[in-house]
C-alpha cells in the first residue's frame, strides 16, 4: 500500500474517480450490528446496541466512513497516508456542516496503521463498530485479530471488513480474459509483438493483491488465529456479493465449517459509467503508479489515434453544453489532455472500447437487437454498465 502513501500519488484523482459504496452495503452490515446469537435479534432490539463510537481503519479518502455519519457520535479516520487522511477531513467535515444529521458526529484524523491501534484507542473494548474498506487486504491478519478483539465493545461490538475484486463489464463478458490479463498478468509484464507491456500484474504489491483478487478467502479466520476456546470474536461470517459465484475460490481445508458462516448475495455494486469514468478509474490504481516510475518513458509515447478524433470533438461539445446550461456548476469540464497519450491505461482503455465495438458490430449485423443506451456504443460519454464482485468479512464480540 506504499504508492498511496506517496506524496506524488494523486489522492484528488482516486476520490472522484473510485466507486461509491451501495447503502445496501452498509444496510447489511448494520442489520448484524444490531442482531445477536445465532442471528436471533436481541430481545431489546437495537436499544442494546450502542451507536457511540465507530474506527474506520484505512479510510483512504472518507468514501466508506461518510456512511457512518449521523449514525455515530464519534468517528475515527485512520490511515498512513498523511494524503489520504487530508482529503478524508476535507470531505467528511465539509459534508457534516452541510448535513444537519451529520452535524452531530465528531470527527477524528489519526495517521497510523489498523494493526496497532493503541495510539488511536488506548481503551479496551469501547468501539462500537470497526470497519476497513478496501484496505484489509494489506493487513497483518495475525496482528489485526488480536486487536480487533482487544478495542471492540465486548458482547456486541462488531467488526467488519471488505474490498471489491476486479471491474467487469456487466455487458461485455467477452472482455473478462482482456481484463484479468491487464490486472493479474504475469511476470515479467506480458507484451505485444509491439513490445508495449499490456499487463500491470507484476506492479502490484504482493500478496495484498493477491488477497483482494481472491475475495478475501486467503484471510484466515479470527479463530485460527486466536485459537478457538478463548477467541472472544463470534459469528464469523464471509459474505459475497456476486452473481457469478465462480469467481469465489474455495476455502482453505483447514478452516472449519462449523465456525464459518458462508453468505452469497447478488451483486450489489454495478453502476452505469460513462467510458470516460472507466478510464478515470484505471488511473487510480497504485500499480499504474508503480509503473509509471519504472517506465516514465512510457508517458512520453505518442497519443494512441484509436478513437482519439472523437473524443476529442465529444470533448469540446460537452464542455460547450455546460456553458449553455443553466445550474451546470455542479458538472466539471473535462480536459482533452485526459484523453490522449499512449501509456499503457490508454492502451488498455481502448483495447476494451475497440473489443466491445467489434462486439456490438457482431450483435448488430445478426438477429439480437441491440437497444439505443443500453451500452449501445462506445464513445466517450456512452454509457457502459460495470460491476465488482465483494467480499465482506463479519464478526462481534463476545461477552
Amino acid at each position: 500500500m506504499s504508492a498511496f502513501a506517496k506524496a506524488t500519488f494523486n489522492t484528488a484523482t482516486y476520490a472522484t474517480s473510485r466507486p461509491t459504496y451501495p447503502p445496501k452495503l452498509f444496510e447489511h452490515i448494520f442489520n448484524y450490528y444490531v442482531r445477536g446469537n445465532n442471528g436471533q435479534s436481541r430481545q431489546n432490539g437495537a436499544k442494546d446496541v450502542g451507536w457511540e463510537r465507530a474506527v474506520d481503519v484505512g479510510c483512504g479518502t472518507g468514501q466508506a466512513t461518510s456512511n457512518l455519519t449521523g449514525r455515530f457520535k464519534h468517528i475515527v479516520c485512520v490511515d498512513p497516508s498523511a494524503g489520504m487522511l487530508q482529503k478524508a477531513r476535507d470531505h467528511l467535515v465539509v459534508n457534516s456542516k452541510l448535513d444537519p444529521q451529520a452535524s452531530s458526529t465528531q470527527f477524528s484524523f489519526i495517521q497510523g496503521s489498523a494493526e496497532d491501534l493503541h495510539g488511536v484507542v488506548p481503551e479496551d473494548g469501547s468501539v462500537d463498530l470497526l470497519i476497513a474498506a478496501q484496505a484489509c487486504h494489506w493487513f497483518d491478519w495475525n496482528k489485526l485479530w488480536p486487536e480487533t478483539r482487544r478495542v471492540l465493545r465486548k458482547d456486541g461490538g462488531v467488526a467488519a471488513y471488505w474490498v471489491y475484486g476486479e471491474i467487469r463489464l456487466t455487458n461485455f463478458p467477452s472482455l473478462n480474459p482482456l481484463i484479468t490479463e491487464f490486472w493479474q498478468g504475469p511476470e515479467p509484464p506480458s507484451t505485444s509483438g509491439s513490445g508495449l507491456h499490456r499487463s500491470l500484474g507484476s506492479y502490484f504489491q504482493r500478496p495484498g493483491r493477491t488477497i483482494l483478487e481472491r475475495l478475501l478467502v486467503d484471510v484466515p479466520s479470527p479463530s485460527s488465529v486466536l485459537g478457538d476456546s478463548n477467541c472472544g470474536l463470534r459469528d464469523f461470517q464471509r459474505v459475497y456479493f456476486t452473481d457469478e459465484t465462480s469467481l469465489i475460490p474455495p476455502l482453505h481445508a483447514s478452516e472449519s465449517s462449523s465456525l464459518t458462516q458462508i453468505v452469497h448475495n447478488p451483486t450489489l455494486m454495478r453502476f452505469s459509467w460513462r467510458w470516460i469514468d472507466v478510464l478515470g478509474y484505471i488511473r487510480t490504481a497504485s500499480a499504474l503508479h508503480s509503473y509509471h516510475e519504472k517506465h516514465p518513458e512510457d508517458l512520453e509515447r505518442p497519443s494512441d489515434t484509436r478513437f482519439l478524433k472523437q473524443d476529442l470533438a465529444d470533448v469540446e461539445s460537452f464542455n460547450d453544453s455546460l456553458q449553455n446550461q443553466s445550474g451546470a456548476g455542479s458538472l466539471t469540464r473535462l480536459d482533452s489532455s485526459f484523453v490522449e497519450g499512449g501509456d499503457i491505461a490508454m492502451r488498455f482503455w481502448k483495447d476494451m472500447r475497440q473489443r466491445a465495438q467489434q462486439e456490438l458490430s457482431e450483435l448488430a449485423r445478426g438477429e439480437t437487437a441491440v437497444e439505443k443506451g443500453a451500452d449501445s456504443d462506445v464513445g466517450l460519454l456512452d454509457r457502459v454498465t460495470v460491476e465488482w464482485p465483494v467480499a465482506l468479512l463479519l464478526t462481534r464480540s463476545t461477552a
